[in-house]
């Protein structure tokens, strides 16, 4: 179980260093002084997470 969690973050981290940004992360720059809230990444990652947890729960 722990392995294919663990392949599951390591497939999930590679996919985010590939695309990277989401459309729908708000980002600001002024200055020296870089603001990034990532919105879209978080419901994305919310989604997958409760999918997983969903058919983990279903295996039970």
């Amino acid at each position: 179980m722990f392995i294919i969690i663990g392949i599951i973050f390591i497939v999930i981290g590679v996919i985010w260093l590939i695309v990277g940004r989401l459309p729908g992360d708000i980002s600001f720059k002024k200055g020296n002084v870089t603001f990034y809230f990532p919105i879209m990444t978080s419901i994305v990652v919310s989604i997958i997470l409760s999918l997983i947890f969903y058919i983990i729960g279903r295996f039970r």
